[in-house]
């Protein structure tokens, strides 16, 4: 995927209808809502998700983050929240895509790959042809307890950076983000979006200081590279 010097910002775990419109007010694109998960922070009820997704206003994408791995259960998530993007955390079949896309064609499927080695820029060339866009992440699938987000823990950026050019989707990048290290992040991965929960958050809250250092940081950055 082509580099961008104009990154979006997703802001995960929202946990409020506040807490949404302020994200947005500072200039966030996407939000995140967490539904069940095995392990991880940001975890809301399905109808305070479909209540925060119905004030997005549009051109603001609504992510639903799911731990489902089969394709009628995502299917049911999507139409009781009313979300236009599904996140999906943990690994799929091939069938399971496709049936997806036959029964949403209306809405877009982001993959999470978690980024642990090279053999990560396999599994994501693997999955891109099936999906809209990949999202990078710092998690463990392999625990006996799942991390499926939200770790707070940064990756390997030079691997996120192959990943980010050996496939035809967009890319997110995730992982232990915040305003000290989102510069170095985009230079060495130039993702497509930024994606982001603990690093903007103080106690669990959204935190409209660190919002604001984070999207400085990130206006400083783009801009640099427009003058370039």
């Amino acid at each position: 995927m082509q580099a961008t010097t104009h990154p979006r910002v997703k802001i995960c775990c929202i946990s409020s209808i506040e807490e949404a419109h302020t994200a947005i007010s500072y200039g966030a694109s996407a939000l995140g809502l967490v539904s069940s998960m095995p392990s991880g922070p940001g975890v809301i009820g399905e109808d305070l998700i479909t209540e925060i997704a119905a004030t997005i206003p549009p051109g603001v994408a609504s992510f639903l983050l799911t731990s489902k791995q089969d394709a009628t259960s995502i299917i049911e998530q999507q139409r009781r929240t009313r979300v236009n993007t599904i996140q999906l955390c943990d690994t799929l079949e091939t069938k399971q895509y496709h049936a997806l896309r036959d029964a949403m064609p209306g809405a877009a499927l982001v993959q999470v790959v978690h980024v642990r080695g090279l053999e990560s820029v396999d599994e994501a060339r693997a999955v891109a042809p099936y999906v809209n866009g990949i999202l990078l992440d710092s998690g463990n699938r392999s625990l006996a307890v799942k991390e499926l987000g939200g770790t707070g823990r940064t990756h390997d950026w030079m691997v996120s950076r192959q990943i980010r050019e050996a496939v035809d989707v967009p890319v997110f990048l995730a992982g232990g983000l915040n305003a000290g290290n989102v510069a170095g992040a985009l230079e060495a991965v130039h993702p497509f979006a930024l994606d982001l929960c603990n690093g903007v958050r103080t106690d669990g809250k959204l935190d409209e200081k660190k919002l604001a250092a984070f999207f400085y940081q990130v206006r400083q950055w783009t801009a640099r590279h427009e003058r370039e």
